[in-house]
């Protein structure tokens, strides 16, 4: 994983933002909803505490379903930048192939994968057939953050 700041913008530069923490952990999404809205296989995003994330320049808009989740996207070329989770305000889910150094953020779970494109495969740890049960994220948190500082990053 790349230092922190983890800094990153859309296609066009007109939004910028920034992570000041590592994330708490990282996730490829194979729902049929992130498959439309990435026009991909499946999304890659690295979820971060709201108070480690800002927006640095431009003006997000809401975008993609418009429901108690709230997805945000770049007014001008539309790259969707990140998700507010439904009813976690607490959390922000940056899409991680927008980061300027993105190669670090390898999924470390992957969810939704009763949807998932037969021929898409990630190196993810962990997989599950929708979102993990609430009472396992802890553990898989901690589990990434001992991962991450066995590695050395």
């Amino acid at each position: 994983m790349p230092e922190q700041p983890h800094e990153g913008a859309c296609r066009c530069g007109e939004v910028r933002f920034r992570a000041s923490a590592d994330p708490l952990v990282t996730m490829a999404c194979h729902c049929t909803g992130c498959q439309r809205m990435t026009a991909s296989a499946f999304s890659l995003s690295a979820l971060y505490a709201s108070d480690a994330f800002e927006v640095t320049s431009g003006t997000p808009v809401l975008g993609g379903l418009r429901g108690a989740t709230r997805h945000f996207f770049c007014p001008e070329c539309m790259s969707w930048l990140f998700t507010r989770p439904e009813g976690l305000d607490a959390f922000v889910n940056v899409r991680a192939t927008l980061f300027d150094d993105a190669q670090g953020f390898r999924p470390f779970v992957e969810t939704w994968t009763r949807e998932k494109l037969p021929w898409a495969v990630t190196s993810a740890e962990h997989s599950f057939e929708e979102f993990p049960p609430e009472e396992r994220f802890p553990a898989l948190l901690a589990e990434f953050a001992a991962t991450r500082s066995v590695a050395g990053v």
